[in-house]
């Protein structure tokens, strides 16, 4: 049966229809098994759980009541990371100190020193972010033995630009290494520097600090010598506390003598300043003076020599002025009237730079601890030893870089 055109539109309309019925339902069919509890692959129930949440572990030591000294104080946290340590000794002095890159240690820089009582404050925060802080306490044990350090320059003075900075150990020193470890000098131009171990004249232990070449008028030192904690080592005994020395350096002076010509020049800042007629020491014997390079000890004005001091028995016991120390071994400059005759023309004293009065005042006042006194001359009793005042400019820079416990 044959139908009107608008019975075969109708038609195709329902057939339309059906179709994007069909195909809607097909598109919306996923996103309802999206929402579905069957637990099937894909669903909300397969998300990753939050992250663990259990308490931060926190561990401190050393830890207990008179413990070993000379430890770093180390912090750990076990599930979680530390966000801040604090060490503070009964003093209120602080131990700084560093965490590791994932935060969950941390070492302190110095170490734990003798007779002391350590707080420490660790706050930390566990993997889910909870914050949690600890805190510890512990002792050490008092030291059995102390050892003490005399240094130079004294603080805030002004120096001659060979000065080194020298300091003597009481007790002997066997853990040279760690003790140089601790010693720091800062200048303000970047001076280049080295430590040396010398034995002192006096038979003690002693380092010295002497840039490669002399100093450079107006630098400013500094020495940080942060040996409190330290162990010197066998029957040395421990540092209980730190020392700090200042100084700057002065003009640029430099006592030039030729024991050969029987002068002594003095140089400032590359300029002579004033030549003087001296007489050095008695030509072969005991009593010749020292060559090399001998720095100003001290300026120690009048004082009494007597010549069994030296081991030159009884030449000599009078009050001599304008004194200036050279050596730990007696050698000085200063003001000798009674060799008047020789001076300028002959060597004639006991191992001194003897000079006139009028001239030792001046010079005297001109000088200072630090200056180097640049000695030659053919009968001399050889170089002064780095041990015997400051000599250490006697060795090359290469010699003395050896010298160090660290070289």
């Amino acid at each position: 049966m044959s139908r009107s055109p608008r019975t075969r539109v109708l038609a195709h309309a329902r057939v339309r229809a059906t179709v994007v019925a069909a195909a809607t339902a097909a598109l919306l069919a996923p996103l309802a098994a999206c929402t579905s509890d069957t637990g099937a692959p894909g669903t909300e129930t397969d998300a990753k759980p939050g992250a663990d949440d259990r308490p931060v572990t926190v561990t401190v030591t050393p830890t207990g009541e008179r413990v070993p000294a000379g430890e770093p104080v180390r912090v750990t946290a076990a599930g979680g990371t530390l966000t801040s340590v604090t060490v503070t000794d009964a003093k209120g002095h602080k131990l700084a100190g560093k965490a590791s890159s994932d935060g969950r240690s941390w070492v302190s820089d110095r170490k734990a020193a003798p007779g002391a009582a350590y707080t420490v404050t660790a706050a930390a925060k566990s993997e889910g972010g909870t914050a949690k802080s600890t805190k510890a306490a512990f002792t050490t044990a008092p030291a059995d033995k102390v050892n003490k350090v005399d240094w130079r320059p004294g603080a805030a003075s002004t120096v001659g630009v060979a000065q080194p900075i020298s300091l003597v150990f009481d007790n002997p020193v066997r853990n040279k290494a760690e003790v140089e470890k601790q010693l720091r000098v800062t200048t303000s131009n970047d001076t280049e520097g080295s430590w040396g171990w010398l034995t002192d004249w006096s038979g003690r232990d002693r380092v010295d600090w002497r840039p490669k070449a002399y100093w450079k008028p107006g630098t400013k030192v500094r020495l940080n010598a942060d040996l409190n904690g330290t162990d010197s080592g066998a029957a040395g005994g421990w540092f209980v506390r730190d020392y700090t020395t200042t100084f700057t350096i002065g003009a640029r002076q430099i006592a030039k003598v030729d024991l050969d010509r029987h002068q002594l020049t003095l140089v400032r800042d590359g300029e002579t300043v004033r030549r003087i007629p001296v007489s050095g020491g008695t030509p072969g014997g005991d009593k010749r003076s020292w060559r090399g390079t001998a720095v100003l000890m001290a300026k120690e004005g009048t004082i009494n020599m007597n010549s069994e001091t030296v081991g030159l028995g009884n030449a000599y016991d009078k009050m001599v002025e304008h004194s200036m120390r050279l050596t730990w071994s007696g050698m000085y400059a200063h003001a000798a009237p009674w060799n008047a005759r020789y001076f300028g023309n002959s060597n004639q004293s006991s191992g001194c730079i003897g000079m006139s009065d009028a001239n030792a005042a001046w010079f005297y006042g001109q000088v200072r601890p630090g200056d180097p006194f640049e000695i030659t001359g053919k009968d001399t009793k050889g170089v002064v030893a780095p041990g015997n005042g400051f000599g250490a400019w006697n060795l090359s820079w290469s010699e003395w870089q050896q010298k160090s416990a660290l070289s």
